[in-house]
């Protein structure tokens, strides 16, 4: 086909239109990069993004909030400190960061007790928390604490061989002690042997599994506490309860004879029955509402309501049909037997008990207990099963009147070790020093004779 001169200038038209539309989608591109933003983390675990508890987090603040970093001008840290303040920001437009050179205005760091290098100083409606370190976890750990009107004090019994919150033995709540501290919540113990009263500043008072009786005078202590609308967490084992019938009595509730056993838990890989399963929530009871993970129980005694009470008993944690109370030893093969009064699931393992003070304010104000038939499910050696930390979270949240935090999930950092065994390190070892070379020059030597061959 021959072109003539109209048709190279078509072509010509045609190339500079081309040019001009690209150059001008090109500007417009590059004109609404300025106006709007667009990212993607495509890492493991999504490391690059801010996690659903911590925009949760972000939320319960109404006002502006400022971030004060004490880094030196070193470019690499103060990269890493804006890139991690940025991901909250991209969700708070008020929340603002300034970075402050310790080396060159040391006055203002010693006014604000900074002691150690990068620190950040988080300010809010006139209250400040101190990050020591820029990671996620510690920022909005520090966010929560700075949320909460007003401090939170929980109070844990002891003198009769409960669990403690500071004790890092199996049994103990130590871990989930140390994540209440994180949340910005005070946490003290009690023995009503040695202290007169229970603090007036106590938002909940925690019985979690005494194993020797308490004295008549402890328990009219607690029976008062109860009485003039003290908020309460019970976490009573399997059997004796320890001379505390009368709270049990006070509180319209009863434990059934026997421990919550569910034979088909060998299907999860747990070979322990008395391990009790809860899967699903009530979807009314705020403790639950929107709580999907599962919980797991281990020796746990199903609760019943008896009598009168003047408490709205809500159950909130319910077995799974194929569980039942065993009242025999626990070996070999178990079997449910209607005959000695056991009971089939589901089954009540925790109870949401509420009543309204006599209070003038609107709306009245409003007593909170939990009672649950288990008290390991928080201990060290369980916490990290399914959504324990959570659930005992929500239940710290919901009675200490923090509703606002319940269902904002522990935030805990992404697991990046590589655990090899012994044998596959040696593999490893062996293949990559050995193996890979001697297989790459057997390789190299073939081609060489083959083409020396020719």
């Amino acid at each position: 086909m021959k072109i003539n001169d109209r048709k190279h200038l078509e072509i010509r038209l045609q190339n500079l239109i081309f040019t001009l539309l690209f150059l001008g989608v090109v500007g417009l591109l590059g004109w609404l990069s300025t106006r709007y933003s667009m990212q993607f983390d495509w890492t493991a675990g999504g490391r690059h993004t801010l996690s659903e508890a911590s925009v949760k987090v972000l939320q319960l603040f109404q006002g502006p909030v400022k971030i004060t970093a004490y880094a030196r001008d070193d470019k690499v840290m103060r990269e890493h400190i804006s890139d991690q303040i940025s991901r909250f920001s991209r969700h708070k437009t008020d929340l603002t960061l300034a970075f402050v050179n310790p080396d060159t205005q040391p006055d203002q760091v010693r006014e604000q007790g900074i002691a150690e290098r990068n620190e950040m100083r988080i300010e809010y409606g006139g209250r400040s928390e101190v990050v020591m370190e820029p990671t996620e976890t510690a920022i909005t750990n520090a966010l929560q604490r700075l949320a909460h009107a007003k401090e939170q004090h929980i109070v844990f019994l002891e003198g009769h061989g409960e669990r403690s919150p500071k004790g890092q033995a199996n049994f103990d709540l130590g871990q989930f002690g140390e994540e209440l501290l994180r949340k910005g919540i005070n946490i003290s113990m009690i023995n009503l042997a040695i202290t007169p009263d229970i603090p007036d500043n106590t938002d909940v008072l925690v019985l979690d599994g005494p194993r020797v009786n308490l004295l008549p005078g402890e328990v009219a202590k607690i029976l008062e506490y109860v009485k003039r609308g003290g908020n309460l967490w019970w976490m009573a084992d399997p059997g004796d309860m320890h001379g505390l019938v009368p709270l049990a009595g006070q509180l319209g509730l009863t434990l059934v004879t026997g421990v919550v056993v569910d034979a088909s838990t060998q299907l999860l890989g747990i070979n322990d029955p008395t391990f009790a399963l809860v899967a699903e929530y009530p979807l009314d009871n705020p403790i639950t509402q929107g709580f999907t993970a599962m919980t797991v129980f281990p020796t746990a005694a199903a609760l019943e309501k008896t009598g009168e009470s003047e408490f709205k008993h809500t159950p909130f944690l319910n077995t799974v049909r194929r569980s039942w109370t065993e009242t025999g030893p626990i070996e070999d093969k178990i079997k449910f037997d209607a005959d000695k009064g056991e009971r089939e699931g589901p089954l009540h393992i925790g109870f949401a008990l509420t009543r309204e003070k006599k209070s003038t304010g609107n709306p009245p104000a409003q007593q909170r207990i939990v009672v649950i038939g288990d008290g390991d499910f928080l201990a060290n050696a369980y916490l990290g099963n399914g959504g324990n930390l959570n659930m005992g979270l929500n239940i710290i949240h919901w009675l200490s009147q923090n509703d606002q935090f319940i269902n904002i999930p522990a935030k805990t950092a992404t697991d990046k070790t590589l655990d090899l065994s012994d044998m596959a390190t040696v593999f490893i070892a062996v293949g990559f020093l050995f193996l890979l070379p001697l297989a790459l020059f057997a390789g190299g030597a073939w081609v060489w004779f083959q083409r020396r061959g020719r």
